[in-house]
């Protein structure tokens, strides 16, 4: 299934929390769902107007001020229902990651190319940026268990986020070598 078909049940996902804009919609990729999913302005709004088209939502205008007007996009029943019905699906296949940093690896020959050790240092800090960023959010977002409750399923996606940011920072360092100028 390709990712624009899987972004429209993430729209309508976001949609049945609440009706929100594209501008909202957009945001959303900025915060939470952009830690495992990624879309921009140019997928959203064309794929909004075809969800509207086949039914799946609507949009009522609202005005902010005096003179914006606003599309305020909210799910339809049978939007709610397709959304139901693909969380229900088997999900039987592992997306591939696109790593750039993975790939850069497949190509290092041996472990004594200079281009290693800064290529791990680099990875470490953005990996370490990364979990606490995580961390940040998780303490933000989840303060107390009524808040977990309330989220489960986007507790555990963090969560889940955050093992694997550790994972991969024990991982670089054990190889890492120490610097001998110390």
């Amino acid at each position: 299934m390709g990712q624009r078909n899987r972004l429209q049940y993430i729209i309508l996902g976001l949609l049945d929390q609440r009706p929100q804009t594209g501008y909202d919609l957009t945001k959303a990729f900025d915060n939470e769902i952009g830690e495992f999913w990624q879309a921009q302005h140019s997928q959203i709004y064309p794929l909004l107007k075809r969800l509207e088209e086949t039914g799946d939502i609507t949009h009522e205008v609202t005005m902010t001020g005096e003179k914006l007007a606003k599309k305020q996009y909210q799910l339809t029943p049978a939007g709610h229902e397709k959304l139901v019905a693909w969380i229900g699906e088997p999900s039987p296949e592992l997306t591939a990651l696109k790593d750039e940093f993975i790939l850069k690896l497949y190509f290092i020959k041996t472990a004594d190319d200079p281009r290693l050790q800064p290529m791990l240092q680099e990875q470490i800090l953005l990996h370490q940026r990364q979990l606490q960023h995580l961390l940040h959010r998780q303490e933000t977002v989840f303060a107390d268990q009524a808040a977990i409750d309330q989220a489960y399923g986007h507790y555990l996606i963090l969560d889940h986020a955050i093992e694997r940011e550790q994972h991969y920072v024990q991982w670089l360092e054990r190889y890492l070598t120490p610097r001998k100028d110390s």
